[in-house]
């Protein structure tokens, strides 16, 4: 993996993080919110598709390619860090290879077993296409062949078990300097996470990257339409997991 910043050359860029939902996405978010050195968008593109508009600064869009221009606009002004979420499909970003080979893509994954019975615990009608590490692959493979390396993948497993170095690591990739201080916060809604706020429970009661123990019904072991879901998610995270971020001094096994 080439370990110079990704998306551009000068500090003013845009940081993306694509994840399956159900990722701890939204934790990271909540870490990047507590810097003073970036500004931080929550899921513009999930919202502009669940939605029909998004809105970016003081400007609403109701497109991708206007969302794309609004971001890319915003970034630069300022370093902009946003994260979202594929449950959905975004074709307009997908096309765009100024975007692919401009922006900082990175990517947030988590064991697929987790994800799914947390998904489905708050979607009962849960799709495989929403599960979303298909299309988080998709995305890899588009950013990857636009830039010509491999984007920067955290497993979020690590943040758990060693925040510290798996954030000190993914700054260094991505060319933000480290803070320590960003690792904790205060528990609460942000204003701009409460239209789908049901989704965003646990992060908005922690005050770091913590593990929930939650005990699950419906799990792959014992749903057969989660299980399915799982076989054919399951390659798609290994080939992201086999290409994760190494914090220094890691040593992680195999799927």
């Amino acid at each position: 993996m080439n370990d110079s910043p990704r998306g551009g050359s000068s500090g003013e860029q845009v940081i993306a993080l694509w994840s399956a939902p159900r990722s701890r996405s939204t934790a990271f978010l909540r870490m990047m919110m507590g810097r003073d050195d970036v500004a931080a968008v929550h899921e513009p593109f999930s919202r502009l598709a669940d939605f029909g508009s998004a809105e970016i600064e003081d400007r609403t869009v109701h497109s991708e390619a206007e969302l794309i221009d609004a971001i890319t606009t915003l970034g630069g002004k300022s370093r902009l860090f946003f994260k979202d979420t594929t449950d959905f499909h975004y074709p307009g970003v997908l096309a765009d290879q100024d975007f692919l080979r401009n922006v900082c893509h990175t990517f947030i994954i988590r064991d697929p077993k987790e994800v799914i019975a947390s998904h489905f615990a708050l979607n009962p009608e849960l799709r495989r296409d929403e599960v979303g590490f298909a299309r988080l692959h998709e995305l890899f493979l588009a950013v990857t062949e636009a830039q010509g390396a491999e984007p920067v993948v955290v497993d979020s497993d690590d943040l758990i078990e060693r925040p510290e170095d798996t954030v000190r690591a993914y700054c260094e990739s991505v060319g933000l300097p480290f803070d320590a201080t960003s690792l904790s916060w205060s528990p609460g809604m942000p204003d701009d996470w409460k239209l789908t706020a049901r989704w965003h429970q646990d992060a908005s009661t922690t005050n770091g990257f913590v593990k929930s123990r939650k005990n699950y019904p419906d799990t792959v072991d014992n749903h057969p339409v989660l299980a399915e879901h799982y076989r054919a998610e399951l390659p798609f995270y290994t080939y992201l997991h086999e290409r994760r971020l190494r914090p220094r001094g890691a040593v992680r096994g195999a799927v």
